[in-house]
């Protein structure tokens, strides 16, 4: 498939997902348009790079739908003085789209492959940094960040990774509520982040965030 075919999945995609959902950031939109969001896909799967569905990546793993990124990203109005924690680099699609948006992005990945394809991928990203870790522990090192951006569908917010956030920073994630996937926007205060969920729909489940089971009798 060629380059000029990409574009025009690429426009299609802000058009008809992004723009149809009001994701309305401006900064966001032209990173969105301007980044070939097929580089970081398997090139077997790279058709389905603008598709409304997560794309696998690995076993296990795959890209949220870019109307997740798109919509979490908007919700978080992300600035040049974010530093920034994104927990699940994968391939580093939406670490390349924080690097247009933010001042600093630290980048967290468990998988090694995965880790490596993010470090060739946006090696031209200064302001990005791939650490690889467990993805529930965070990067502590580079803490506090205003902004923390969990590139995933998970079931919680493990305890050290909201202690990681500054004061009055800020979380992005599809999380799990009530058994239903929804995007959420969290904000610090006091030393805890109340949740504000915005809509329905979630992203890729992401490894390591499931709530423990309890047994009954």
């Amino acid at each position: 498939m060629g380059q000029e075919n990409f574009r025009q999945m690429r426009k299609a995609m802000v058009v008809s997902q992004l723009r149809t959902t009001e994701v309305s950031d401006p900064h966001l939109i032209a990173a969105m348009s301007h980044i070939p969001r097929e580089d970081f896909v398997p090139a077997a799967r790279r058709s389905f790079a603008y598709a409304d569905r997560g794309v696998q990546i690995d076993e296990g793993r795959a890209l949220n739908p870019p109307l997740t990124t798109g919509r979490l990203l908007n919700m978080a109005r992300v600035t040049k003085t974010d530093n920034v924690l994104l927990i699940g680099a994968a391939t580093g699609y939406t670490a390349a789209v924080l690097a247009s948006l933010a001042g600093t992005v630290t980048a967290v990945e468990e998988n090694a492959k995965l880790a490596a394809m993010a470090e060739r991928n946006l090696a031209d990203c200064a302001n990005v940094r791939i650490e690889t870790g467990k993805l529930t522990d965070g990067w502590s090192p580079a803490a506090p960040y205003s902004l923390i951006v969990v590139d995933g569908l998970v079931e919680q917010i493990p305890r050290n990774l909201v202690d990681q956030l500054a004061p009055d920073g800020r979380i992005v994630a599809a999380m799990l509520h009530d058994g239903v996937p929804r995007l959420a926007l969290g904000r610090a205060a006091s030393g805890h982040v109340g949740y504000q969920y915005f809509a329905d729909g979630g992203g890729c489940p992401l490894p390591g965030f499931e709530i423990a089971k309890s047994f009954t009798f």
